[in-house]
């Protein structure tokens, strides 16, 4: 059974993590936008041919880095999003009972 603390910590995580959570994905947007540009920059960087360019560009430190950015700013969300999942599913699990227990105990009145 889930107590009333239980519940209390689940909404307090909730309400103390969106913010974090609205970063995170702000974040992993913002990189997924800027590996374009990204890209962009460093295939005009070189001459070649369109395939050779884009070799260039897809191996280059500054790409691979930012990438590794991307993975890590995914995790982070990911991360958040269902810690966040399951503090609500407690709750609406928490609102089941309480609904199940005053069903009892009209029964038995």
């Amino acid at each position: 059974m889930i107590n009333e603390i239980n519940i209390e910590k689940a909404l307090d995580f909730i309400r103390d993590n969106s913010d974090n959570l609205a970063k995170a994905k702000a974040e992993r947007v913002y990189l997924e936008q800027f590996r374009k540009s990204k890209k962009a920059i460093l295939v005009s960087q070189v001459k070649g041919t369109i395939q050779e360019r884009e070799s260039y560009a897809y191996s280059h430190p500054d790409y691979i880095e930012l990438l590794e950015g991307l993975k890590a700013s995914i995790e982070i969300e990911e991360s958040l999003k269902w810690k966040m999942i399951a503090a609500q599913a407690k709750v609406e699990v928490w609102r089941s009972q309480q609904a199940n227990n005053r069903a009892i105990d009209r029964a038995h009145h």
